[in-house]
This record gives structure tokens, sequence and C-alpha cells, in this order.
């Protein structure tokens, strides 16, 4: 069967089936061109939103000193 013929039979079918054939290779694709998600990135953001243990008042340049100084060591 080709393209074309696909293309033509998917055309004849009642508008809710079209949008779950949408749905079905909308999902294959997403599956197929990013089969592992890339969670690195999640992992390079711990921590950034820590709250400093210092007694109520903090010093964010401080901190961010303090943080890129950890980070990089």
């Amino acid at each position: 069967m080709t393209l074309q013929e696909l293309q033509n039979q998917a055309l004849q079918l009642p508008i809710g089936d079209r949008w779950q054939l949408v749905q079905i290779l909308l999902d294959s694709l997403r599956q197929e061109s990013n089969p592992h998600p890339n969670r690195r990135n999640l992992s390079r953001l711990r921590g950034i939103a820590k709250i400093s243990a210092v007694t109520g008042e903090s010093n964010p340049q401080a901190d961010y000193v303090t943080y890129l100084t950890e980070k990089y060591q």
C-alpha cells in the first residue's frame, strides 16, 4: 500500500477515528524520536533553590558564590 492510498483511506474514516489515528501516530513519533528522555539536565539543577541554613538572614550574593565554589571544586 502506498502513502497516497493510505492517506485516501484515512480521509474516509469518521472524524473520531481520524483523531485517534493522529494521536497514535504522534505518540509513535515521540517515542521513536526521543526513546530515552534526557534526565541529566534536571540533575544539574539539584540544590539551586536550597534555602540557606543560616539563621533567618542570608546574603544572596555570598550564597551564590558559595554555591559556585562548591559546584566547581
